[in-house]
């Protein structure tokens, strides 16, 4: 039995909550962004997007080349994290243009993908039982990540919109620093020597793989929109109840950040029955969300809607740690990591779709029940998870 010191997993997830506030960090200050550099109303959409974009090629490219199974995890994990937040900081150049500030957005993303899949493939070299509850706490982080520029945007006050990015740019630099000078390679890690380019399509070969990898799909499908398009629902939440006054920001935070508790408490609860029940439970009770929004909308009450987009914001993440066990899993040690990062790649893709197909729609008709589109994603996981047992 392999002792894993104590303090590994709280450093990887501090680490991992550090870098991951960069992915956000647009969002928290879109409207100033809008301002100061006379974007359009389609902008949350397309640098949302571009930071998408760039996580998928930056995983493409991990993956093909198997970085994270060749070379050190945490030496990857340091590096992309100093690159990650050059690029963030980067947006406060008065000379930005849309177009730089996409550029910008993209690499940003690109070396994401250092840190998000590279972080669960360090929790996996570490930790082989009770995966779950490790990658519980981890995609917690993820998510807490995630809302921090929010939190960030409701404490500057007065001060400059400019120092979003220049937190969150400190702080990821020094989630890079922690990860690299505590946490060596783990000892479940199986290196790989050489590029492996048929690895990607060998792990997908495999129909345990293939379903956690589609149910993951379709919890993408919902997950980043949701996230994205949170402060627009308070908004027109806000605009549709006159005398309704609600502080956006805050609220943003911590409904997109209460996903981070659902994470930890999935993972408890899985090893009590199993990844694969509370995995398709939490993206069933999602799907319904989808649909169930417009209807709660319509009751103009702000403490039922409001308890009602944290109980979403609860399941729509809770799974996500599960599925990425099960991919882990399923997936070949020598290729662990590069089964994470080619399923997270594919995953983003579709955040995409998502996210441009509602962002397109949203410009021509900002009816509420664009918002049921979301549900087409736990469906598809979930058909598929049916599927499997049928045959």
């Amino acid at each position: 039995m392999k002792t894993v010191p104590r303090y590994v997993l709280p450093v990887i997830v501090i680490a991992q909550l550090c870098c991951t506030s960069l992915w956000f960090a647009c969002n928290g200050v879109i409207n100033e962004l809008i301002q100061n550099f006379g974007l359009n109303e389609m902008a949350l959409g397309h640098l949302t997007s571009s930071v998408q974009f760039g996580f998928i090629i930056g995983t493409l490219i991990f993956a093909i080349l198997s970085i994270a199974d060749r070379y050190s995890p945490s030496k990857v994990f340091f590096y992309c994290a100093l690159l990650g937040s050059l690029f963030n900081i980067a947006i406060i150049w008065s000379g930005n243009t849309i177009y730089s500030i996409l550029v910008f957005r993209f690499f940003t993303g690109f070396f994401l993908a250092g840190i998000y899949p590279v972080g669960m493939k360090i929790a996996s070299d570490y930790y082989d039982a009770g995966l779950g509850k490790s990658l519980g706490f981890l995609v917690g982080a993820l998510v807490l990540g995630t809302a921090f520029p929010h939190l960030l945007k409701e404490t500057i006050g007065e001060h400059p919109w400019e120092y979003v990015f220049i937190s969150t740019s400190i702080i990821a630099a020094v989630g890079g620093i922690m990860m690299r000078l505590l946490i060596p390679d783990g000892p479940f890690r199986k290196p790989s020597l050489k590029i492996n380019l048929s690895g990607v399509r060998d792990v997908f070969r495999k129909d345990d793989f293939r379903t956690a990898a589609f149910g993951y799909f379709g919890h993408m499908w919902e997950l980043y929109t949701f996230w994205a398009f949170v402060p627009i629902m308070l908004s027109m939440f806000q605009n549709n109840n006159l005398g309704t006054d609600l502080n956006i920001p805050l609220l943003s935070f911590l409904i997109i950040g209460i996903g981070g508790i659902a994470c930890v408490l999935a993972g408890y609860l899985a090893q009590s029955t199993s990844n694969k029940h509370i995995a398709y439970t939490a993206l069933l009770l999602s799907g319904c969300c989808c649909i169930l929004f417009p209807f709660v909308f319509a009751l103009k009450s702000v403490s039922i809607f409001i308890l009602f987009l944290f109980f979403w914001a609860m399941v729509v993440i809770a799974d996500s740690p599960l599925f990425s066990t099960l991919v882990a899993h399923s997936a070949p040690v020598e290729l662990k990591a590069t089964a994470l990062t080619i399923v997270n790649c594919i995953g983003f893709f579709i955040t995409i779709l998502s996210i441009q197909l509602i962002n397109g729609l949203f410009q021509q008709t900002e009816s509420i029940y664009l918002f049921c589109i979301l549900a087409i994603g736990p469906a598809f996981g979930l058909l598929m998870h049916l599927r499997q047992k049928t045959n």
